[in-house]
């Protein structure tokens, strides 16, 4: 049986192809720049087989990569065959997922703008119990803690010794949905007001009194790396995932996050509605 190609390999090919194209040149231009084949620059991108991670480097340096791109480009490639904790569970998750986990696993910041729900990061074990037994298609009750087990699990990045900076706008409609019973929302909303008091995660409420806003068409989140350069914005529907990486598209929603932020009641005052919303509950 062939070995299971992993997120970070599949992940190293989507960024070398990015790189490259923002230099202009071909694979063939591109493997005469370093001495390999243009089959070698195509296997590299196309996430089939082992790379060499000094060929990884010297192509980072031929695009123009900085140097902190460039670092972080070949720390994948030297763990490109590493499996992250989720590889257990790799085939029974859909495959999004596992690159969205291992996005999460590299990443330094993310921005969220949520609409419908609690961002999962953010979630506690009763409210993700109670999205996963509202899902459309019943699902057996192991099926359903092990869902919440990887959830759980993922939000071990804001505990981590370098824990990533979170960046939360929630829609007002967030707060007052109430997602299982009113106690078990009322945990909820006490997380995010505790949430809000740490140094590396800041959230904000965007109030139904603003209106239409930047992102009336859904939510989404930013994920950053260690560079811009190497941002994925990931956008998920209830059909499936999308993660975007071109230029224009981190641009547009860079700029709908700013408009966002702007929006968005501060920290002080946003903390103060979830306060009024508990106890409404």
């Amino acid at each position: 049986m062939p070995e299971r190609t992993t997120t970070r390999r599949r992940q190293l090919g989507a960024i070398l192809r990015k790189l490259r194209a923002h230099k202009g040149l071909t694979l063939e231009e591109a493997g005469r720049l370093v001495g390999v084949s243009k089959a070698t620059v195509s296997r590299y991108e196309t996430q089939a087989g082992p790379v060499k991670w000094i060929v990884i480097d010297a192509l980072c340096r031929e695009y123009g990569a900085s140097d902190a791109e460039r670092r972080a480009v070949v720390a994948l490639a030297k763990d490109a065959k590493q499996q992250g904790w989720w590889s257990s569970f790799a085939d029974s998750i859909p495959e999004s997922m596992n690159l969205l986990l291992t996005l999460e696993d590299e990443a330094v910041r993310e921005s969220h703008f949520s609409c419908v729900y609690v961002p999962g990061l953010l979630q506690t074990r009763a409210y993700s119990t109670a999205l996963q037994k509202a899902n459309e298609v019943p699902l057996e009750r192991a099926e359903i803690e092990r869902l919440v087990d990887i959830r759980m699990k993922r939000q071990e990045i804001l505990t981590r010794t370098k824990p990533l900076h979170l960046w939360a706008i929630l829609d007002e409609s967030v707060i007052r949905r109430v997602v299982g019973s009113r106690q078990a929302m009322k945990e909820q909303l006490d997380r995010l007001l505790e949430a809000n008091e740490s140094p590396h995660i800041t959230l904000q409420v965007l109030p139904f009194a603003k209106g239409a806003h930047a992102a009336a068409l859904g939510s989404f989140v930013i994920i950053g790396g260690t560079e811009p350069a190497l941002d994925v914005v990931y956008v998920d529907f209830h059909t499936g995932s999308l993660f975007l990486e071109k230029d224009e598209e981190l641009d547009r929603y860079r700029l709908a996050f700013e408009y966002l932020r702007a929006q968005a009641l501060d920290m002080e005052a946003s903390s103060a509605v979830i306060h009024r919303v508990r106890k409404e509950l």
